[in-house]
């Protein structure tokens, strides 16, 4: 009956809503002015003799509500600030009303009266708004949606929960929160409760998701709360970080899935700025293999050091596209010094091309991110792997040795130390590579970077895990005990550049 109700009410137009408000307050607005009557002189009968009051209160009531925009306002979205407004209005109203029986010389018009009725009409205005909307969130929007819990009961939660109230996807049935001082509290109608009651919460209340809005929580904290959730099964998801809300890239419904940077465990390690920006700023500075996910990376955080160029190197047309359209917009939104961006097409087995683009543009540092590095393929592909990642090497450096580039950084692996497989060993070999024309460089510093696993770049095992999750299973590991340490795509980056500045030449 309440769907039913809430289904026809809410399809009708906006003119018909608008209209169904004003008819509603015409017939109570009356009625309470009766009441507060009745209720202080004892009398029920309707005094026909004063019946110009009551035309008068209901349109000054009226009247003033529509021009305060109460009946433009979307009942679902109210919120308590549609209070001041019935508040305001109704005062307005009682004061004409009272000027109004002045004139007249209205004697049962007492002060008394004109409380009353302030007080039964300011009840019926708001209890009609909220019932209405209850109507929308129990009728309409409680149906075949998400029940959702919402971990965080800060001023970020609270907003979260009011924008979901006002939606068809989600209904938010209980808050979680750590601060003990809010436990078995209510934001907006919604209990809170603690963490440690979770596991009876998703039960009950038949939670399908957790939403966490904790938008300017340390990792740390948000990798212990991922922790607790992980063995209840239940979907996760977060909202924006606040530097995207603070930047208005983000709004604070568009939840997104957890960040693969929050199963770090740790908050990430800064860089030592007077390492950082050494061999890059006001340099002209070369990436190879830059639509890669270390390369795009390597792009991102190189142009915030202000080179004065940055070449983009990239085989692929549609890898380049995309970090080139990125970086425009990156420099257009950071207003510090102009970066001119050149996005080049080109294989790094094409030697004589390398030579024309380092002299060209007078290439003063180059990072060589361009190699394969998928363990499986490589192994299943072991000519070109070679070809790619020690001959394409080799060619690189030396083109760079050639046309006195400063410094040239090779981006390694840790599969390189022992190597026990053919990606490993093409790495090693590119590293011998380097050794050895650092021993006849006379001017070129080659500097080797190993990291190990790097969080969700291209080929990892976080976005392999995130696919199999997301189709039901099964997840596949090497071995149930194996352990591995992560780096997030933005601390292997700022390795590299790092590494730049601190090697002396054909050092690891």
């Amino acid at each position: 009956m309440v769907s039913q109700l809430a289904d026809t009410f809410f399809s009708l137009p906006r003119p018909a809503k608008r209209a169904i408000m004003i008819g509603s307050d015409a017939i109570m607005l009356p009625v309470a002015l009766w009441a507060a009557l009745a209720l202080k002189y004892g009398q029920g009968r309707f005094p026909v003799a004063q019946a110009d009051l009551f035309v008068v209160a209901t349109a000054a009531a009226v009247g003033i509500f529509a021009l305060l925009g109460l009946y433009r306002a979307i009942i679902r979205f109210i919120g308590p600030q549609v209070m001041g407004v019935i508040v305001l209005g109704t005062a307005l109203s009682v004061a004409l009303l009272a000027a109004y029986g002045r004139f007249r010389m209205v004697p049962d018009l007492a002060s008394s009266v004109l409380a009353i009725y302030a007080a039964l009409a300011f009840l019926y205005l708001i209890i009609s708004r909220f019932s209405v909307r209850y109507l929308f969130y129990y009728g309409l929007n409680g149906r075949g949606n998400t029940r959702v819990a919402i971990y965080g009961a800060g001023e970020a939660g609270a907003k979260l929960s009011a924008v979901l109230m006002g939606g068809p996807d989600f209904r938010p049935v209980a808050f979680v929160d750590d601060n003990r001082a809010l436990r078995g509290s209510r934001i907006n109608g919604i209990k809170v409760y603690d963490p440690s009651e979770f596991a009876t919460l998703i039960a009950d209340l038949r939670i399908e998701r957790v939403l966490l809005a904790m938008p300017s929580a340390h990792r740390r904290h948000r990798s212990r709360i991922l922790e607790r959730l992980e063995p209840l099964g239940v979907h996760v998801q977060t909202m924006p970080d606040m530097r995207r809300l603070i930047s208005g890239k983000a709004r604070i419904d568009e939840l997104q899935e957890v960040d693969a940077d929050d199963l770090l465990g740790r908050d990430p390690v800064p860089p030592n700025p007077t390492l950082f920006e050494r061999s890059i700023r006001d340099k002209c500075v070369m990436i190879t293999g830059a639509g890669g996910s270390i390369g795009s990376e390597l792009c991102r955080q190189i142009l915030r050091c202000a080179p004065r160029r940055l070449v983009v190197f990239e085989m692929s047309e549609i890898a380049l596209y995309q970090i080139e359209r990125e970086l425009r917009e990156l420099a257009e939104s950071s207003g510090g010094p102009t970066t001119e961006i050149i996005p080049l097409l080109g294989n790094i087995h094409n030697r004589h091309r390398l030579r024309e683009v380092l002299s060209t543009f007078g290439v003063q540092t180059v990072y060589h991110a361009a190699a394969y590095k998928h363990v499986p393929i490589v192994e299943r592909n072991i000519v070109e792997g070679i070809h790619n990642n020690v001959i394409g090497t080799w060619y690189t450096a030396e083109a760079a040795m050639e046309t006195g580039v400063d410094t040239f950084v090779l981006i390694s692996s840790d599969k390189a130390v022992n190597p026990a497989n053919v990606m490993g060993a093409t790495k090693r070999l590119a590293e011998l590579v380097l050794q050895a024309l650092q021993q006849r460089s006379k001017h070129t510093r080659f500097c080797i970077v190993r990291f190990g696993n790097v969080l969700a770049s291209s080929g990892s095992v976080v976005p392999l895990f995130q696919e199999q999750i997301r189709r039901g299973g099964p997840v596949t590991v090497t071995h149930p005990e194996v352990m591995r340490y992560f780096m997030t795509i933005q601390e292997a980056a700022q390795l590299v550049i790092q590494a730049a500045a601190m090697a002396t030449g054909g050092d690891v």
